[in-house]
């Protein structure tokens, strides 16, 4: 049959911004205000929370597994002395590789003696702990930790942690398992209870009465009192400076791998703190109007958890799939092995975040550096961009964007 007259296709052209056909977003239900109707039961509480859930950007595309949780929707489990909340893999099904613990130690809380099936890795978010532990080769360490500081422990690693004055402590766990619950512990109460009483006679070498007021029960967290000096603590547990591997990282006072006006990214993992040989780390600062880069890393998931500001991160998988959401203090995020991202801060103060990698070392890919390393007339042929311009990007990785 002629023709007689022109055709047009039954769909929107993709557009810069928009890329997606057939065509997805809001943006494409300007003349069918009807498609985006919620008319159902809303928690505008939570709607509140997450705008880029709710009005995505026009570059999103199709769904993925959720990567946002948060201790704030954690139940705490509280006793005299503390509290704790976690999360972990049947919390947060996308966390494998890492599960988390907010814990907080009131001034003289005890966390009592334990060890664990997989390494501790933590963070000190505020206020001041003392912490004791023996090495595998059975050499003690005792040491004081506040707001920046890390430590570690090898799985196995016996330990203790106690809140100092005047605020006590407030910390975050991550263990390298995602499975891992903080009330999955071997705990040293339990222990002795479960013992027979001929038993730990022999053992310790004393009359069995000695025994025959331990707790029937474990203790778990439980107040006492504040520790003294910390120098007669570390002589009365035998500590000999230099015998043993430092167990304590002071991350906020490192040099930045990354800094510039944008920010700072500090790295701790084997190579700068290296009993840390199963748990990279870095404490990220991002400036207001600044992001941290489009990037991916390819060793490991990223788990993160946001220590002030406010944030909004977009991830990109194979599909493709791209979706962004809203974090803010306290929230996690999980970003999978490989999978491309950034962090913009959205608000008008300093985003600050950690990210945490089941790895022993720290590894980025940055997608500027990459490109500056490809010869440009292919890097043109690719994206229509002129050599010319491409030479004005970034020439190596930044980290986070610097300000302009």
């Amino acid at each position: 049959m002629e023709s007689t007259g022109s055709t047009s296709p039954n769909h929107e052209t993709a557009s810069f911004g928009n890329p997606d056909l057939p065509a997805e977003g809001e943006i494409n239900t300007v003349d069918h205000p009807g498609s985006t109707t919620m008319t159902g039961p809303q928690n505008t509480v939570i709607e509140s929370q997450f705008p880029n859930q709710i009005d995505a950007p026009a570059t999103d595309i199709s769904t993925q597994a959720f990567f946002w949780s948060s201790f704030n929707i954690s139940p705490r489990r509280v006793q005299k002395g503390g509290w704790a909340r976690e999360l972990t893999k049947q919390d947060f099904a996308i966390q494998e590789e890492i599960a988390g613990v907010n814990m907080h130690l009131e001034a003289g809380g005890i966390r009592e003696l334990h060890w664990h099936q997989t390494a501790e890795w933590a963070v000190m978010t505020r206020g001041k702990c003392r912490v004791t532990t023996l090495s595998r080769a059975g050499l003690p360490s005792v040491e004081d930790v506040e707001e920046g500081d890390l430590w570690f422990f090898p799985a196995g690693t016996p330990h203790s942690l106690q809140g100092l004055g005047p605020d006590g402590a407030e910390f975050v766990l991550a263990f390298d398992d995602g499975n891992q619950s903080e009330s999955n512990t071997l705990l040293l109460t339990d222990w002795f209870a479960h013992t027979p009483p001929e038993v730990l006679a022999k053992n310790f070498g004393v009359a069995q009465d000695v025994f025959s007021d331990i707790p029937l029960h474990n203790l778990w967290i439980f107040p006492g009192e504040e520790p003294g000096d910390l120098a007669a603590d570390q002589d009365a547990a035998g500590v000999s400076w230099g015998a043993s591997e430092p167990v304590i990282f002071r991350l906020s006072r490192s040099q930045p791998r990354h800094q510039n006006s944008g920010g700072s990214i500090q790295i701790a993992d084997s190579t700068t703190f290296p009993l840390s040989n199963t748990v990279a780390a870095a404490l990220v600062t991002v400036e207001p109007g600044s992001m941290r880069e489009l990037h991916w890393h390819p060793n490991s998931d990223e788990w993160q958890y946001y220590l002030r500001g406010s944030a909004r991160m977009t991830v990109f998988n194979t599909g493709p799939h791209a979706n962004t959401t809203d974090f803010r203090p306290g929230d996690v995020g999980v970003v999978k092995r490989n999978y491309g991202h950034y962090v913009e801060n959205t608000g008008d103060d300093v985003l600050q975040f950690l990210e945490v990698f089941r790895a022993p070392t720290y590894e980025e890919i940055s997608l500027a550096n990459w490109l500056a390393h490809v010869p440009p007339q292919l890097v043109s042929a690719h994206l229509n961009i002129d050599p010319a311009v491409l030479a004005t990007f970034p020439r190596t990785t930044q980290g986070i964007t610097p300000i302009r």
